[in-house]
This record gives structure tokens, C-alpha cells and sequence, in this order.
């Protein structure tokens, strides 16, 4: 078993941001409000998920833009951003745009891969090129190589009275330091380490030894421990870890009860590789805060980290949101080690 856990040094909430069809901007808002809590709440980051073509937030950049202005010290990530989605060049002057907007809070994850459902969008999302797009690590190669300042062109000068550069702008020179990549198999894991990226941790790890009883504690820690040793920072590189965990300290009979029946609806995943990819989901925790640090600090994941993403559940409302980040903040974190930030104005 690895050395007891370190006490928590930085506590952030991850959301999909559910919306009604028939009224998208009131869950928007309320996803921008959560963020607003969190950070009045001393969370020290918030992250979004992608959701495209579903009724979650298909442009988690774009409304992050939006809770720069909201907020000044809470980092706000993407948990993660399907760059078989996006062109990276456009993306990286996204990216900038919002890093700048933020003070330099923007904490982008990102991901390669196929998007999900390809043969079903690909006529729309890539028209003319489906053929010739590439999933693999080199489009995330392409992003880093013009977040960290490498040319995109190679023309720079005045044309008339037009001004070109040849990286891209605007430029944020510490983005590049804040960059994750999502990760859940040995070999991913060690591409990021190389690469000197962060790393993301979800619920979802894949199960590469076909003999069982499958463990995904012990999987997760073991891609934790391959991303190290190939990092040139070894044992100090970033590592942030994204389960459900939901503390019910200060929930209601009916909130504990809705929780628990959502957990156990997805405890059937557990335990056993899911598909083709042998896809191993992580346990929803669901209970006290003394119950939780317990279940926490036996997790041979969570042992190797000390900054968490926790994911919140998919659907619930906005007071169970409101309930849970706030046992997060006040309960749970402390009894982890954590210590909040200084709200607004304090410190």
C-alpha cells in the first residue's frame, strides 16, 4: 500500500450542467451560479464537462468566458475537451482568449480519440475531410505546439494597414503550464507524462489485464504512478482526481434517499469491464463526511493525489447542487486536510 494520503491541497467540483431544451439559458445560468458559489464557498476550481449534440453544455469555453467576468479567483477548467471536436488552431485562440479574460484561471483538460458516435456526425462535423482527420495524440500535439507559442504561420508583418503574427493571438504565456489531458489507460497516461501535461483522473479507467478480480483503486493508482515516471517533474507532477462523491451531512431524508438510489442504479457498471474498450467505472460515494474520508483514504487512488475534482451527479437540481457543494466545502474538505481560499475580498 502507497504511504498514507497527503492532506488535500486543492478541492474543485466538476458539472455537465444540465439544461431543458425548451429553456437552455436557466440551466446555463445555473451552472455560472454554481461557479459563483464555489468560489465564495473557497473551492479552489471548477470544472466543466463537454456534452455534444445532448442537453448538457456542448461549449464549456464559451460559457467559462462568461464566469470569468462572474468571479476572480476560482481556476476553471474543462474535464475534458474532445479535440477530434474542435480544430486545434481555432481552439488555441479560444483557449488564449479566455485564459486572458480570466487573469490567467483557465485550466484547460482535453482528450483525443474519435468522437463518440462518429459515423452518425461525421458528415456534418467533417464534411469534406472525414476521411483524413487524425484522432491521435498528434492533434494534441498540434494544440500544445500553439498554446505554448509555435508558429501557426509563416508570415509575420503589416500587409496595408493590417498587423499579422505568426503564433497564435493573443498569446497567455503561462497557459501552457495549465494544460490537462485525460487520461485512463497505462498508455495515454505515459504519452501525458512525456508530453510534461497535467493529469485528469475520472470515474473511468480501462481494465488492460484480462484476468480478474478487477480492482479500480488499484488500476487508477497504477495509471497515476506510469504518468509520474514518465513526467520529467516525477513524483511532483500535477495529478487531480474526478469521482461522484456526495457527503450528505446537511442533506434531507429525500435528498439521501434520491442519492443513494442514483448510486446504486449505477453500481451495476462497477466491478466489471464495460465494452469492446474493457471500460472499469469507479463506485458513486455516497455518505457522511466521516463515512467518506474513511472510504477516501482506503482508495489506492486517492492515496496518490492531493487535489480532487469531484464530479457532481448528473441529474439533480439546483438545490441538491447547492447542498452538496456546501458539505463539500464545509464538511468534507476540511476533514480531508483541505483549507478553503480566502473568499473575494478577504485575503
Amino acid at each position: 500500500m502507497s504511504p498514507d494520503p497527503r492532506p488535500l491541497q486543492k478541492l474543485g467540483f466538476l458539472t455537465i450542467g444540465l439544461f431543458d431544451e425548451a429553456d437552455p439559458r436557466r440551466g446555463h445560468e445555473s451552472t455560472l451560479d454554481l461557479i459563483t458559489l464555489g468560489e465564495q464557498l473557497g473551492f479552489d476550481s471548477a470544472w466543466l464537462r463537454h456534452r455534444h449534440l445532448q442537453y448538457g453544455i456542448s461549449s464549456p469555453v464559451a460559457v467559462l468566458a462568461a464566469a470569468t467576468q462572474r468571479t476572480s479567483r476560482i481556476h476553471l477548467g474543462t474535464a475534458v475537451t474532445p479535440l477530434g471536436w474542435e480544430n486545434p488552431l481555432r481552439l488555441a485562440e479560444d483557449l488564449a482568449t479566455v485564459d486572458v479574460l480570466s487573469g490567467g484561471r483557465l485550466n484547460p483538460g482535453f482528450s483525443v480519440g474519435p468522437p463518440v458516435h462518429y459515423d452518425r456526425v461525421r458528415d456534418a462535423l467533417h464534411p469534406d475531410t472525414a476521411e483524413h482527420e487524425d484522432f491521435s495524440p498528434r492533434r494534441a500535439e498540434r494544440l500544445l505546439a500553439l498554446v505554448r507559442g509555435e508558429d501557426a504561420s509563416d508570415f509575420a508583418g503589416t500587409e496595408g494597414i493590417e498587423v499579422y503574427s505568426r503564433r497564435v493571438q493573443p498569446h497567455s504565456p503561462g497557459l501552457a503550464s495549465r494544460l490537462w489531458y485525460g487520461a485512463g489507460s497505462l498508455r495515454s497516461a505515459r504519452w501525458a507524462g512525456e508530453q510534461g501535461l497535467n493529469l485528469l483522473t475520472s470515474s473511468v479507467v480501462k481494465a488492460e489485464a484480462d484476468d480478474g478480480p478487477h480492482d479500480f483503486a488499484r488500476i487508477q493508482a497504477g495509471v497515476i504512478r506510469a504518468f509520474r515516471e514518465h513526467h520529467p517533474d516525477g513524483g511532483r507532477a500535477r495529478v487531480s482526481q474526478g469521482l461522484v462523491v456526495i457527503p450528505t451531512d446537511s442533506a434531507t431524508p429525500d435528498q439521501r434517499a434520491r442519492y443513494e438510489a442514483y448510486a446504486d442504479a449505477r453500481n451495476a457498471r462497477t466491478g466489471t469491464p464495460q465494452g469492446p474498450a474493457r471500460l472499469l467505472f469507479a463506485p458513486d460515494l455516497v455518505g457522511t463526511s466521516e463515512e467518506l474520508v474513511e472510504r477516501l483514504h482506503a482508495h489506492a487512488g486517492y492515496r496518490e493525489v492531493d487535489e480532487v475534482a469531484f464530479a457532481l451527479p448528473f441529474t439533480f437540481g439546483h438545490q441538491d447542487y447547492v447542498q452538496i457543494l456546501t458539505d463539500l466545502a464545509t464538511r468534507l474538505g476540511p476533514a480531508l486536510g483541505w483549507r478553503p481560499a480566502p473568499a473575494p475580498g478577504e485575503g
